[in-house]
């Protein structure tokens, strides 16, 4: 029992840092992200310090959720990878505890960590997803410091473009200035020359104070120009000339914090509780529209109007009969009696109806599909926060089996399969977030999509795992691929220094007579091409092959005792017969039929099978002449 206690808490110690240092470095990663993809939106605008940080701290909030799977992925894989290269794992399972024991404590601890990201995403996640987008926006919103670079236009002043030939820092005068102010407009364009000038900004860094200094001012009045005038007739236009001038421009310079009642209300800022009581209510709301509409469309429509206007139903007589005859409006015949203006008035009376409500119900069409469009974002975002916690069991189960069965600690071989992983992980949860988004797939599929996927991977790996296989080593594949192609081994046979019983070379010559005859029965006997069904009535397997490799495998075991360097080197010249099975599956008579009739599984795997019946062909061929030549090697 202490030897388990002990085991638990290395177990502890090995994970915690590892799990620390990679979290660390997993949001740390996400962090520069989102750096780089606001660094446009924060550089030049003097953004204190203090509002930077606060930023960043919630920002590290709000990539929790996404590198918190990432790391238990990547520390479980460490932590398992070290303990089996250093042949720790080895020692633990030869004392007889399984890996399910070994991951006991560790699993213990990360249903822990699952319950409290959980809580994290309930309550911390809403407050901190609505302070970051709130100062985001509020970055985003906020207008640069006004640094007017030196042959250059600055187009950062709403209106306006600067252009300064020189700036004198030590006279603080802008040399050579040229401003052109669109603010009215294109057509009422104004250019502005001036000699020099200076800019200040106000107390209340509200307004830019723009002194000029010996210029002149060219402004089209395009827009004064008298409408009676032909459209060829020339535009006026005003210049000035001035040794002065002032121009107070609109530029707020302060960092506004907007109003986080724009986030709360949304979905991003809302618990379990929120989003439940949000759904109900959206949901009834809904429900109540949609009967509305189609209540009121009904009642609108032509079909409805003319079962409204005609009489009760009575029994059929022949004098109710004319009389319901009699009711039948026909309007093409009251439309043809019109006159032409008359059809002209009414027909331009139905194109307008028509178009009315068209542009009516578009119009409600589009509030529905947003109402239905915010439900739907409700529904993902409660399911987000179950899937989180789900998703760093799920990558427990595949980074500590994973660890366990490549044994390769470090930062090298589990930083790599870490990182596609989840980046397998993070395509499939888009493509899931994307079709629960559009309405493609129901909220609930969508985003549990990725947890899907990688849950039957993690029942694998462990299952793989506790039993101890080498599903990840190359040379398992390598020999499959070898065996399914049907690449022949190379026999090697090497001397012995001690031989406790030599080869009766008689009995021997008798076996290889015996074997050269089989060999040549075997090409009288069968073709290259075999009957399909026959070959799946038989299952692939080939006995007389079978009874060759079997007899040719008793001659070299024999022979393997002979102290003759060249009997020895000729065996090795015998290739080993291991193709008679043409079929690496071991199906019975009954599923070999219906594999036949099932196509075109059935005839690719009979076309294989034709594939590795040539080689098996040239390895008894190569047999019966490798027997000709041992034979000639023995005295008569």
């Amino acid at each position: 029992m202490r030897i388990i206690k002990r085991l638990d808490l290395f177990l502890l110690k090995t994970f915690l840092p590892l799990f620390i240092m990679t979290f660390g470095i997993c949001l740390f990663i996400f962090l520069m992200q989102f750096l780089w993809k606001y660094i446009d939106e924060m550089v030049g605008k003097g953004i204190a310090i203090r509002v930077l940080a606060e930023l960043f701290s919630y920002a590290a909030m709000f990539f929790v959720p996404q590198a918190l799977p990432l790391a238990i992925l990547f520390a479980s894989l460490m932590t398992f990878g070290n303990i089996g290269e250093q042949l720790e794992l080895l020692a633990m399972k030869s004392s007889g505890i399984s890996l399910v024991r070994i991951m006991r404590p560790l699993t213990i601890f990360l249903i822990i960590i699952a319950i409290a990201a959980f809580f994290f995403q309930n309550n911390v996640t809403p407050v901190s997803q609505v302070k970051f987008y709130t100062i985001l926006l509020s970055v985003k919103q906020k207008s640069p410091e006004l640094e007017i670079p030196e042959s250059t236009f600055y187009t950062e002043i709403r209106g306006k473009n600067i252009y300064v030939r020189h700036k004198d820092d030590s006279k603080k005068l802008l040399r050579d200035v040229m401003i052109y102010d669109y603010s009215e407009g294109f057509n009422n364009a104004r250019v502005i020359l001036a000699d020099s000038g200076r800019l200040k900004t106000s107390t209340d860094k509200k307004y830019l104070i723009l002194s000029l200094y010996s210029g002149e001012s060219f402004e089209n009045l395009k827009g004064n120009k008298n409408n009676a005038r032909e459209a060829n007739d020339a535009v006026p236009y005003r210049r000035e000339s001035f040794e002065t001038m002032d121009m107070l421009i609109e530029f707020d310079a302060n960092f506004n914090m907007r109003d986080e009642s724009v986030f709360q209300d949304r979905y991003i800022g809302k618990n379990i509780a929120s989003l439940r009581h949000s759904i109900d209510s959206m949901t009834v709301r809904l429900d109540s529209i949609k009967t509305s509409e189609s209540k009121a469309l009904l009642t609108q429509s032509y079909k409805r109007t003319l079962a409204g206007n005609a009489p009760p139903p009575q029994p059929a007589t022949d004098s109710t009969a004319s009389a319901s005859a009699k009711t039948i409006i026909d309007f093409d015949s009251l439309y043809s009696a019109q006159s032409p203006d008359t059809k002209a008035s009414l027909l331009s009376y139905s194109k307008r109806t028509i178009e009315n409500l068209q542009m009516n119900y578009y119009t409600k069409a589009q509030l529905l599909k947003y109402e239905d469009k915010e439900l739907r974002w409700h529904y993902t975002e409660m399911h987000r926060k179950y899937t989180l916690s789900f998703a760093c069991l799920v990558f427990f189960f595949i980074g500590a089996p994973l660890g366990a069965i490549i044994r390769k600690g470090g930062l090298g071989a589990p930083a790599v399969i870490s990182v596609f992983l989840f980046v397998v992980y993070y395509i499939i949860d888009n493509i899931g977030y994307k079709m629960a988004r559009d309405a493609i797939w129901e909220p609930w599929e969508g985003m549990w999509l990725s947890s899907g996927v990688l849950l039957p991977l993690g029942i694998f790996l462990t299952y793989k795992a506790v039993n101890d296989s080498v599903i990840l080593n190359a040379e398992t594949y390598l020999d499959t691929f070898k065996r399914l192609i049907g690449k022949r081994e190379i026999r090697k046979i090497e001397k012995k220094s001690l031989i406790m019983e030599s080869p009766d070379y008689k009995d021997v010559l008798m076996h290889l007579e015996a074997l050269k005859a089989d060999c040549r029965e075997y090409f009288a006997n069968n073709r290259r091409w075999l009957n399909y069904f026959r070959f799946w009535k038989h299952g692939g397997l080939d006995s007389e092959a079978e009874h060759i490799s079997l007899s040719l495998e008793e001659i070299v075991s024999v022979l393997c005792n002979s102290d003759s360097n060249l009997v020895l080197n000729k065996l090795m010249d015998f290739p080993i017969i291991n193709g008679y099975r043409l079929m690496d599956l071991p199906i019975s008579r009954k599923a070999g039929m219906v594999l036949a009739v099932i196509f075109p599984i059935g005839g690719l795997i009979y076309l294989t099978a034709i594939y590795r019946r040539k080689l098996l062909r040239q390895d008894i061929r190569t047999t019966a002449n490798i027997c000709d030549e041992m034979i000639n090697l023995f005295p008569k």
